[in-house]
This record gives structure tokens, sequence and C-alpha cells, in this order.
């Protein structure tokens, strides 16, 4: 135990000019942890011998290792569009400068101008949303998988939801429709096969306990061959004629302005509010704001969830609001280009050349400019690709791939090589890129 003596003090491990450009309070943090985990070592081996220089190695390490645990920002050159691991769609910086002011300052949050006296923090977003999408009233809690939860607990609790085998699909997380259901204290009648799903099949399953239909998207799957599903519209009908509730659960949805090659077949939060009751959307994904769950649909059915006390527990805070309203102000306002997720995707493929020449001539790297797909990502339209255009490198795809990780860009590997797809990339990241791309090989 006498070698316990021959560790250094933590003061000469913090102050040690190796450490030098790391915080104090990770030093001094990992500088204990270090010194704590040897001596266990030394306890159960005492052949075992630490040098300050191996102290001071694994300091290093564990800082690094901690530091790359904590956010920062990363160049997206995967050419997946909404990256779920990235943070799916991002926020312009334009709408970031004017949602600092609400940010950053005391704000009438939940206080009404005209009366003096406490307002509701959902009115003035609330107001927009209702312009844009036509819709009787709307509310948003902190995402889609909350917004399908108080839907069902408010509005069908104790009786049973109808929807199709079809569409008890299961999204990241974990999160299974079915056990949502269960959870939210409704009864699930499923209905149909896996592949086919008729009218009748709906008809034939209503009973006095019904009291709703569901309808989910399949966002992040396909379904071809041999498969019939009944559209949204005559499950609307079907329930006003038994005076049940129709809800689309659309996971993503597109709202205005997107690429034709992707809109095709894609449904329309618009057109689809004309043929269902309640419908509720993440708006992070196709939407292209933050994380929450958009819910539009009549009147009287999103007053119920607005009494409802799990509220409370699912409603947004100011940031999230302030960043919604003005992305919602962006689309009435027809200013799509300060929405990224909608710019990228609407891209066409001399843009994405620009981007990538622009690079290419900048580095003094041998790599080829090829064509290639994108993808939408973020479970929306999976059997949907985009054409883009990438930077290939010949030389040993993984070790490459982890250099760039390294220095914060995150590429892909296709046909055995390293590439970098510019669908993704914004115009703001290339001269971090090339920076990155010079030092990687040494240019």
């Amino acid at each position: 135990m006498n070698k316990f003596r021959n560790f250094p003090p933590i003061n000469t491990l913090i102050n040690d000019e190796s450490l030098a450009d790391y915080p104090l309070y990770l030093r001094s943090y990992f500088a204990k942890q270090v010194v704590s985990n040897c001596k266990k070592e030394l306890t159960k081996n005492e052949n075992l011998n630490f040098s300050l220089q191996d102290l001071l190695t694994k300091i290093t390490q564990n800082i690094q290792d901690f530091l790359n645990t904590q956010s920062q920002s990363l160049v997206n050159a995967t050419g997946v569009i909404i990256h779920t691991n990235l943070g799916r769609s991002i926020i312009d910086e334009h709408i970031f400068e004017k949602t600092k002011p609400i940010i950053c300052s005391y704000s009438n949050l939940e206080f009404n101008m005209q009366t003096g006296k406490r307002g509701s923090r959902y009115d003035a977003l609330n107001a927009n949303l209702k312009i844009l999408f036509d819709c009787e009233d709307c509310l948003v809690v902190n995402n889609n998988a909350s917004a399908v939860f108080l839907i069902l607990n408010t509005l069908a609790k104790n009786n049973e939801v109808i929807t199709s085998r079809s569409e008890l699909v299961e999204i990241g997380g974990n999160f299974r429709i079915p056990e949502v259901m269960l959870a939210a204290g409704v009864r699930l009648k499923e209905i149909g096969t896996t592949n086919k799903t008729h009218l009748y099949d709906y008809e034939n399953a209503i009973n006095e306990n019904t009291k709703m239909i569901l309808k989910t998207h399949r966002s992040n799957f396909a379904f071809k061959g041999f498969f019939e599903e009944v559209s949204l519209s005559e499950i609307h009908t079907l329930t006003k004629k038994k005076k049940l509730i129709s809800y689309y659960d659309l996971g993503a949805g597109w709202c205005e302005k997107i690429n034709k090659q992707l809109s095709k077949n894609e449904p329309n939060v618009k057109e689809l509010l004309k043929h269902c009751d309640i419908l509720s959307f993440s708006g992070d994904k196709l939407f292209g704001s933050t994380q929450a769950g958009i819910i539009l649909g009549k009147k009287k059915y999103i007053q119920q969830l607005k009494k409802n006390q799990l509220l409370r527990m699912l409603r947004v805070d100011k940031i999230t609001l302030a960043f919604l309203n003005e992305t919602t102000k962006a689309y009435l306002e027809k200013e799509y280009e300060k929405i990224p997720t909608l710019k990228l995707l609407n891209d066409d493929l001399k843009t994405i050349e620009k981007k990538a020449l622009f690079v290419q001539e900048k580095i003094p790297v041998k790599c080829e400019l090829k064509t290639s797909k994108s993808l939408v990502g973020g479970g929306s339209m999976p059997d949907k690709s985009l054409d883009t255009l990438v930077l290939s490198f010949n030389e040993k795809a993984l070790p490459l791939q982890e250099k760039f990780r390294k220095k914060g860009i995150i590429g892909r590997i296709e046909n055995g090589c390293f590439v970098l797809d510019f669908r993704s990339i914004l115009e703001k990241d290339l001269s971090r890129l090339i920076h990155a791309i010079k030092e990687v090989f040494h240019a």
C-alpha cells in the first residue's frame, strides 16, 4: 500500500501544462477519478506501476471521451436530409435570430396584453396554424407520440378503437401503436390482414363499444405487391355515418412547396384534413421545424384535449413555441428558403453540383464526382429517393470514415468507397468541410 505515496498530488495533475486547454472542472473531476481507479487497481495487483505520464494520458482520454458525448455541430454529408441521429430538421439562422428577443427576455408567454390577466401560451401559434391549415382548431404537444397518446386517452378511453392490422407500426425507440393504445386506456380492435384490409372489415368490427377508427400512415416503411387498404375518405364517410371519430396519425406529412418527385402519392396535411375529424404529425420532420406534435381538427375534439389533465405534462415550452411560430410564419409568407429541410429536399442537381465542384476545386486531394441517391429520412417517405452528387474517395473506406467523423464530418460508405453527399451539406458548412478534408489528407 506504500505505493500510494508515489501518486502525485491532485493539484500537480490538474495544473499540468498538457491539460491546460481543458476546463478546470473537467481536469479536477477526471484527475480525482483516474487516481481513485488506479489506486483500486493497485490494491488488486501490487506489481502495477503508474507514472505521471500514465496518469496524464488516462485523464486526457477520459476528458476526450466526455467531450465527445457533449452536443456539438456536425456536417451532415450522409445524404439523409431529416437525419434522426443528427437532429432531424434544423432551424434556419434567420428564424433563430427572430426568436432570440422572445427567448432571451421575459415575454407574454401566458400574459394577455389586452386584459393584463393570464393568457394561453398557445394563442399566437394556434392563430397562425389555423390560417396555414384552414382548420377549426389546433393544439401542440411535445412530440407526435404524445399527440397520439393524448388523443386516444381523451377521446376514446375505456372504449374500442378500430385499426388495420397492417398499420400497427413500430417507430424508433420501440414506440408501438398497440402498447400506446393500451397505456392510453383504449381497447384495440384489429381488423384485416397484414397485406389487405377492406371497408367491410371496418364495418363488421363496429359495435356499441366502438368510439374511434384510427388510421396510421406507414411513414417509415412501404408495402408493395399484393396489397390493399381503405382510403381515409372512405373511413371518414363511414365514421360520420356511424357517429364515430376518425383520427389519422400522420407521423410525417408535408405542408407546402415540396419536390414533385416526393409529393406523388404522399399525403398532404391540408388535403387530409378534409377527410378526418382529427389529425396529428411531427413538427421536426417534413414540416421542417423543431420537435413537437401538431394536432389539427374539429374544435369540439381539440377543446376536449385541452381539458385533459395530461396536457400539463405534455405541453411545450416557450422555445419550442417560438421556433414553431416563426416556421409557421415562413410558410404563410411563402419564405420557403427559411425552412432548411424544404430547401435541401427541393434543391436541383445544378445547385448540388455547384457545392460539390466548389469543394473539389479547393482541395488538393484526388476524388471523383459521381451521381448517387439521397434519402429523405426521419421516418418519412421510405420508398422515395432523390438524385444527388457525391465526392468519392478511393482510400480504405472505414478508416477514412472514422477520420472524418473525428473532424465532425459524417459521410457514408457506398460501393466500398467513402463518399460525401452534397444534397445534405449546407452552404455555410463548405469552408469547414474543405478545412477538414485538408487535415484528414494532410494536404
